[in-house]
């Protein structure tokens, strides 16, 4: 059904606010590395080609990316997160620092390794460059009690003057279930929504205001494939009464987006410009950031969902780990 063109206004309102809030981050931050090259020949010492190396790029991912899209929207934005004392690390929080995110919240280690995920792009010389391979460096888990105390102690802090609170859970460790409680205790404390990213342990995640799993989540989370609406209706809202959050948004790629409130009817919304994207990754952290800012500018969770699908569906026609600004949301709600 399309939307109103008074619902299109008030959606414009509620972004036009957005540099009004503050938001804080609290998860485990990600150097994105991306090497690109074009294909010389193959090499005589293996079967594999030879890549002549044109330049590379490092940009923040995870919760960092996430921090990022916040910042691009307009909001004030800390961060919480901790990082190795190493090069990727220090190339983080110079991007973080140009970007006017708050580093306060960052507790950085030599007794850690900053996560890196480097891609490495490929192609012919006049070709688009495509993705060949991933090479991961990852971070052990967070087990050194002073740090994980400083962490903490962030999280009380930067909590204090925020309007959201998102916890972006990528598994390696700063936002694992005693942490993200804690989080979510410090946010209802003070009354403000808390929501929650995360893609391997969302069942420990319980009682956030919302929750933005992709369909795949969801049907890992329950242990089944969803083969029809009326059972993805059903796992999403027994999800959301199972985990004690208001709302569930579960984000269905070029099917867009299904949002459950109890006591409501499920809303489903259509995905938002190309169906064919050109790249996806970090899509989830712009959904989040831009559905979270929504809410800390009171939004209700319908309108939050319908920005949260326009934002992603600008970002996943960017390549690499990319981020939306107010203007380009403003543009696509009202073209």
């Amino acid at each position: 059904m399309p939307i109103e063109r008074t619902d299109l206004q008030q959606l414009v309102s509620i972004v036009r606010r957005f540099p009004k809030q503050k938001i804080t981050v609290i998860g485990d931050a990600i150097a994105d590395k991306f090497v690109y090259g074009a294909i010389g020949r193959v090499s005589r010492e293996a079967p594999v080609f030879i890549l002549r190396h044109e330049h590379t790029e490092t940009v923040p991912g995870g919760a960092a990316n996430c921090a990022m899209n916040l910042a691009s929207l307009g909001a004030k934005v800390s961060l919480v997160s901790a990082m190795g004392d190493d090069d990727a690390g220090t190339t983080l929080v110079e991007k973080l620092a140009a970007s006017n995110v708050d580093r306060t919240g960052i507790v950085r280690s030599q007794k850690i390794e900053t996560t890196m995920k480097v891609r490495i792009l490929a192609g012919q010389v006049h070709s688009t460059r495509q993705q060949v391979i991933r090479i991961d460096y990852e971070s052990g888990q967070l087990t050194d009690s002073d740090l994980r105390e400083k962490l903490r102690e962030q999280v009380v802090a930067q909590t204090q003057s925020a309007d959201a609170v998102i916890v972006s859970d990528y598994n390696y460790g700063v936002a694992d279930p005693e942490m993200a409680t804690f989080a979510r205790d410090a946010a209802f404390a003070r009354k403000i929504p808390v929501l929650a990213d995360s893609r391997f342990r969302l069942r420990s995640l319980s009682g956030f205001s919302s929750a933005t799993p992709n369909q795949d989540e969801l049907e890992q989370l329950i242990g089944k494939q969803l083969t029809s609406t009326s059972d993805l209706e059903r796992a999403a809202e027994e999800t959301r009464e199972q985990l004690g959050y208001r709302a569930l948004l579960v984000t269905r790629g070029s099917q867009g987006m299904m949002l459950v409130e109890p006591d409501e009817r499920p809303v489903h919304i259509e995905a938002e410009g190309a169906l064919e994207p050109v790249d996806v990754t970090g899509a989830g952290d712009t959904v989040i950031a831009t559905y979270a800012l929504a809410l800390a500018s009171d939004a209700s969770f319908s309108e939050a969902a319908r920005l949260a699908n326009y934002a992603g569906g600008l970002v996943v026609m960017k390549r690499g780990t990319a981020c939306v600004t107010g203007e380009e949301l403003i543009r696509a709600v009202l073209p």
